[in-house]
């Protein structure tokens, strides 16, 4: 969440940061208003309290009976009205918070401008979109033919958007998975294995609540929330955390399953398994300093893309525009997979600096080197890859002629002598 005092302060780069996302301004002028009201209530509870405490000094030294009772009195009713005004000012605070916490973050002035994901700008691409001598068919077809995709069973166990990954689809998956997480580790990530369900605390700490509610799974007998990204846990598992400069930045890469209430439109968009109720997906977070928050943004950036590249993918990377960019993000770089069986560029990445957005509402700081006063860590994250996406352009950019289904050669070691699908 943005600091009150930069609202305070800056109300006018607040609001254009709101405009440029296409999103109402009003609710800079009630954080304003709040924020006003706060202080003078403060102001005026402090100044009570203040008299009071020279009332109850005097109380002790006054002789005349009559005097007394009537200051005792006159100080009951200075009690009466600072219980009144500590009442207001718990519901204004909770209001201020929650208006506060209601405002995205503010863009980076390198963000295009834009209405939504079509004015998105291709950085570059890599790899040409490979020629077939054949008609490539989309992976909804590939994975049923092969017997790896099974879409009637996923709807039989649990509804529309699932589906069953069978024999060397399911290995395939596994391979993907074990291999990205090895190639992260041996780029300098330390692997976090977390729980998929956490604390209604740790989905405000990451930025997920309240914003994004609606889309969440919740556990509401035992209020457990069920991760939509393993981004969650890494933010919250330092929630109230002091760290060293020394300690950033921190490389934490960590698999898990994820968890959206997709919000389902009929056609092409939602054919196949690119779009689920549930995905796995291998994540890339970093906690660092402000300072060096580019760089570390840049290397999460290439180390995402590593991944396509080492799988032999062609591959793009765009920028996302204001009306795009995430609600916790400053910045963000989507990293996007070539599917010519779809005939379509799939999303598998968006590599996104968060500054101290997230680390301020969950209260992780640092100790600088040189001894000064504490700071909010910058915190980055992005997929590494997200699946099943990655599936999807293995399986259409590797299909042959006869519909089997080569496998790249970095996940051979993985496959258990499996190098043809067929």
């Amino acid at each position: 969440m943005l600091d009150i005092k930069l609202i305070r302060e800056n109300p006018e780069m607040v609001r254009e940061a709101l405009q440029k996302r296409h999103m109402e301004i009003e609710v800079v002028d009630e954080v304003i208003a709040l924020d006003e009201r706060r202080r003078a209530i403060i102001l005026d509870v402090e100044g009570k309290k203040a008299e009071r405490n020279i009332a109850s000094k005097e109380i002790g030294k006054m002789k005349d009976k009559e005097a007394r009772e009537a200051k005792i009195a006159a100080t009951r009713e200075l009690g009466d009205q600072i219980a009144v005004l500590d009442e207001e000012l718990k519901t204004v605070e909770e209001a201020l918070y929650a208006a506060v916490a209601g405002i995205p973050n503010i863009p980076d002035d390198s963000v295009p401008l834009g209405a939504d994901d079509k004015e998105n700008v291709v950085l570059q691409q890599f790899g040409e979109k490979k020629v077939f001598d054949f008609e490539p068919k989309p992976h909804w077809d590939l994975g049923p033919e092969l017997g790896i995709i099974d879409f009637e069973a996923g709807v039989k166990l649990a509804g529309s958007r699932f589906y069953v990954l069978k024999g060397a689809g399911a290995r395939l998956e596994r391979a993907l998975i074990f291999w990205m997480l090895d190639l992260h580790l041996r780029r300098g990530y330390k692997e976090i294995y977390t729980p998929w369900m956490v604390r209604g605390e740790v989905m405000f700490a990451s930025g997920q609540l309240p914003k994004f509610e609606a889309n969440l799974y919740h556990d509401h007998e035992e209020n457990f929330w069920w991760i939509p990204t393993a981004e969650v846990p890494l933010t919250g598992m330092l929630m109230d955390t002091i760290l060293d400069e020394a300690d950033l930045p921190m490389n934490l890469t960590a698999y898990s399953a994820c968890f959206r209430r997709e919000k389902m439109s009929a056609g092409r968009d939602v054919r196949g398994i690119k779009r689920g109720h549930q995905f796995d997906k291998v994540e890339l977070y970093k906690y660092c300093t402000p300072e060096n928050a580019e760089i570390e943004f840049n290397n999460m950036v290439a180390d995402a893309t590593e991944v396509c590249k080492q799988l032999g993918l062609t591959y793009r990377t765009m920028q996302q525009c204001t009306g795009d960019l995430g609600f916790n993000a400053h910045k963000t770089v989507d990293v996007e997979v070539w599917a010519p069986g779809c005939g379509e560029w799939l999303e598998v990445s968006s590599v996104s600096n968060v500054g101290q957005f997230q680390a301020r509402r969950a209260a992780i700081k640092y100790r600088p080197a040189d001894g000064g006063a504490t700071q909010f860590v910058n915190t980055l994250n992005g997929s590494g890859l997200g699946l099943p996406r990655t599936l999807i352009a293995v399986l259409e950019q590797y299909q042959q002629a006869d519909g089997s289904i080569v496998v790249p050669e970095v996940l051979l070691p993985f496959m258990g002598g499996i190098e043809m699908i067929s």
